[in-house]
């Protein structure tokens, strides 16, 4: 292998690394706003349980 060879085999691991890295991030990101959407949807469904159950003692 010359320097040549190495250089683009270097940029080319590095570059597809990076991607990589980027792809990740963004996952992640995704990630937490979709715990953070079900985190509001448990939490409306648990007061609409404890509505419900008051409801049904005071009748």
């Amino acid at each position: 292998m010359n320097l040549e060879e190495f250089e683009t085999q270097y940029r080319n691991t590095l570059e597809r690394s990076l991607n990589q890295l980027q792809t990740t991030v963004l996952l992640l990101a995704q990630l937490e706003a979709n715990i953070a959407s079900v985190s509001r949807d448990l939490q409306t469904l648990s007061q609409t349980v404890e509505d419900f159950i008051s409801e049904q003692k005071a009748q």
